[in-house]
C-alpha cells in the first residue's frame, strides 16, 4: 500500500500513524470540526474534515469517510477500535470500491459481531460456552420466564454490544425487567440494533483474554493471553500479560480454542477471543472481538511483535512469518488507562476541560504512553474520556509494578479531574500485587467507592512537613492557606495557617452542607434522555427520577428518599453540566 486512511481519531489513530511511518506507508486521518487541530490530524500527511462533532455526523459516517477515501486515492483504511471497526456495511461498501478494510472478512465480523450467532459457532469449533438462552429474547416479560429457567444471577446483553454498554445483571424479577428497559435503550443508542440475549452470570470471574493472529492462507497463531479483570461497568481499567492465574496447560488449550474458533470463520487479521475464568480455571468464551484491541501494546511488549504492522502484511495478503514454537513469553507487561474521570465517582465518571499542563513520563525507560492529546488539549463531551495507555515493561512482574508506580508518579496532567490516584492504589493493593483478581476487584476492595489513598501515620506526618515547607517558600497560597498536593498518587487538600488565624476560625461559621437527600444534582456532564416524574408526584426512595447519558452510558438518577416532587428544573433534550440542579423533594 502506498496509502492508508485511519477511520478514527485520539491514540489509535496516532498509533497505527506511527507504524504506518515506520513502514514507509503515506497517511490519511480523518477529523470532526472540533478535532481540526487535535494530534492524528498534524501526525498524518493528509487530513479530511468528515462533519460536525457529534460521532453520528462525523466518525460514523460512512458517506463522508468514503468521500474522503476517494478525494485522497487511499487504497487502504485501518479502522482502529470502536466506530467502525466492527460494522460489516462499512466493509462491504470498501470491498465494492476496491479498497482494502485493514481486518477480517465480512464474514468474520458478521459472524462474530451478532453475540447470539457467535456462541453457535463457539459450540458448534468445540469451544466451551457460558450456559443461556440461544436466541433474541423478545419483551421484558419473555426474559422473566428465560432468567427463571437458567437460574439467577443473569447476565442481560446486547447482541451487538461491546464495551460494556448494553449490559446489566439481574438477580430477580424486578431487574430483570429493569435491565431489559435499560440494555434496549442503550443498545439502540450506542449501535443501533436492540436486540438482546441472557446467560448465566460467571459470579467472580476473571477476565483473559487470547491474541489471535491469522493470514488469508489458513494459518493462525495464538500470541498469548492478557489478564483483564480489573474493571468497572464492564471496562477495562488495568491489564497485563502474562496473567498470573495461567499455567502453561490452561494457557495453550485457551490458545488452541481461541484458534480453532479464528478457523471456523476463516478469520484473518488480529483479533481476540474473550473469556470468562472461574476460580477453578474453567474457562468459557466470552465473545471475539474481530478488531485490534485497546490494549493490545502489553501483547507486544513481551511477544516482540507489532500488531498494527502484522494486520497491514495479512491484508495485503502476506503469509504469517511466525510459527507458534516462535511465539515467546519474554518479561511482564502492565497498561493502566488513564482517563480524564473523576475516581471518587462510581470509580470513574467522565470528567471535561482543557489540559493546562501535560507531560508523559517519558524519560523513564521502558515506559511506553499511547496517547493522542497534548499540552492544551481539550477532553470533550463527544468522545471517550481516555487521555493515554501508560504500559510499563520488566523482566519480572515486580519490576514491571515498580516502574508503573515511578511512571504514575512522574506523570503530571493538570486541568482536568483524571484517575491516577485510583490506578496508583490498585498497582500498590496487596491483593493486587498477590495476584488475587477477579472482575470484582474494585467493588471488593472499595466498597464504600474509592476514597484516595489512606494515609499512615508517617506519611501523614511527611505530607504535613511538605505542607509546612512550600508554605514557608511558597510565593502563592490563598488567603485561607489552602495547599493542594498530589502525594502518592492522591491529592491532598492541606491547611497551613499562623497560630492567630488557627484561633480565629474556631469562630468562623461552619457552611452548613446541602441537604443532598432533597435536591438531585447531575453528578457529571451529559444530556437529559427522560425525566419521569413532575412536581406534585409522590415517589418511594429509590424509584427512577430521570436518565442522563454522558459518553453513551445511561445513568438512571434515583430519588433518595421518599417524598414529594416540588420542583422539575430539567427536561428531555437539555445538556446539564456537573452539579446542575435537576430536581426538588419536599
Amino acid at each position: 500500500f502506498d496509502k492508508i486512511l485511519i477511520a478514527n481519531r485520539g491514540e489509535i489513530a496516532c498509533r497505527v500513524i506511527k507504524t504506518c511511518k515506520k513502514m514507509g506507508i503515506k497517511t490519511v486521518a480523518v477529523h470532526s470540526d472540533v478535532d481540526s487541530s487535535a494530534v492524528h490530524v498534524k501526525m498524518a500527511d493528509e487530513a479530511v474534515c468528515v462533519g460536525p462533532a457529534p460521532t453520528s455526523k462525523s466518525y460514523l459516517n460512512m458517506d463522508a469517510i468514503m468521500n474522503a477515501i476517494k478525494q485522497t486515492g487511499a487504497q487502504a483504511v485501518h479502522p482502529g477500535y470502536g466506530f467502525l471497526s466492527e460494522n460489516k456495511e462499512f466493509a462491504k461498501r470498501l470491498e465494492a470500491e476496491g479498497v482494502t478494510f485493514i481486518g477480517p472478512d465480512t464474514h468474520a465480523i458478521q459472524a462474530m459481531g451478532d453475540k447470539i450467532e457467535s456462541k453457535l459457532i463457539a459450540k458448534a469449533a468445540k469451544v466451551n460456552t457460558i450456559p443461556g438462552f440461544d436466541g433474541v429474547v423478545k419483551d421484558a416479560e419473555e426474559a422473566v420466564k428465560i432468567a427463571g429457567e437458567i437460574g439467577y444471577p443473569v447476565m442481560i446483553k446486547a447482541s451487538a454490544g461491546g464495551g460494556g454498554k448494553g449490559m446489566r445483571i439481574a438477580w430477580n424479577d424486578e431487574e430483570t425487567r429493569e435491565g431489559f428497559r435499560f440494555s434496549s435503550q442503550e443498545a439502540a443508542s450506542s449501535f443501533g440494533d436492540d436486540r438482546l440475549l441472557i446467560e448465566k452470570f460467571i459470579d467472580n470471574p476473571r477476565h483473559i483474554e487470547i491474541q489471535v493472529l491469522a493470514d488469508k492462507h489458513g494459518n493462525a497463531l495464538w500470541l498469548n493471553e492478557r489478564e483483564c479483570s480489573i474493571q468497572r461497568r464492564n471496562q477495562k481499567v488495568v491489564e497485563e500479560a502474562p496473567s498470573t492465574f495461567l499455567d502453561p496447560d490452561t494457557r495453550r488449550a485457551m490458545g488452541e480454542q481461541a484458534v480453532s474458533l479464528a478457523k471456523a470463520v476463516k478469520y484473518s487479521s488480529a483479533g481476540t477471543v474473550e473469556f470468562l475464568v472461574d476460580t477453578k480455571k474453567n474457562f468459557y468464551f466470552l465473545e471475539m472481538n474481530t478488531r485490534l484491541q485497546v490494549e493490545h501494546p502489553i501483547t507486544e511488549c513481551i511477544t516482540g511483535l507489532d500488531l498494527v504492522q502484522q494486520m497491514i502484511l495479512i491484508a495485503k495478503g502476506y503469509k504469517l512469518q511466525q510459527k507458534q514454537s516462535d511465539i515467546p513469553i519474554n518479561g511482564w507487561a502492565i497498561e493502566s488507562r488513564v482517563y480524564a474521570e473523576d475516581p471518587y465517582k462510581s470509580f470513574g465518571l467522565p470528567s471535561i476541560g482543557r489540559l493546562s499542563q501535560y507531560q508523559e513520563p517519558l524519560d523513564l525507560p521502558n515506559v511506553r504512553v499511547d496517547s493522542g492529546i497534548q499540552e492544551g488539549s481539550d477532553i470533550s463531551i463527544y468522545y471517550d474520556p481516555m487521555i493515554s495507555k501508560l504500559v510499563t515493561y520488566g523482566k519480572t512482574r515486580e519490576e514491571a509494578l515498580k516502574k508503573m508506580e515511578e511512571a504514575l508518579d512522574n506523570y503530571v496532567i493538570r486541568g482536568v479531574t483524571h484517575n491516577i490516584p485510583l490506578l496508583r492504589e490498585i498497582i500498590v493493593h496487596p491483593r493486587f500485587v498477590s495476584g488475587d483478581i477477579s472482575t470484582k476487584f474494585l467493588p471488593e476492595v472499595y466498597p464504600d467507592g474509592f476514597k484516595g489513598h489512606m494515609l499512615t501515620a508517617g506519611e501523614r506526618r511527611e505530607l504535613l512537613a511538605t505542607a509546612a515547607a512550600l508554605y514557608v517558600a511558597c510565593l502563592l497560597r490563598t488567603a485561607a492557606g489552602e495547599i493542594t498536593l498530589q502525594y502518592l498518587g492522591t491529592s491532598f487538600k492541606l491547611r497551613v495557617l499562623s497560630k492567630l488565624a488557627a484561633y480565629l476560625r474556631k469562630h468562623m461559621p461552619e457552611k452548613i452542607p446541602e441537604d443532598t437527600s432533597s435536591i438531585l444534582r447531575s453528578p457529571m456532564p451529559g444530556s437529559v434522555v427522560a425525566v419521569s416524574v413532575k412536581p406534585g408526584d409522590n415517589v418511594a426512595e429509590g424509584q427512577e427520577i430521570c436518565v442522563i447519558e454522558a459518553m453513551k452510558m445511561q445513568n438512571s438518577m434515583t430519588a433518595a428518599k421518599t417524598a414529594k416532587v416540588k420542583s422539575v428544573h430539567c427536561k428531555a433534550g437539555d445538556t446539564v453540566g456537573e452539579g446542575d440542579l435537576l430536581v426538588e423533594l419536599e
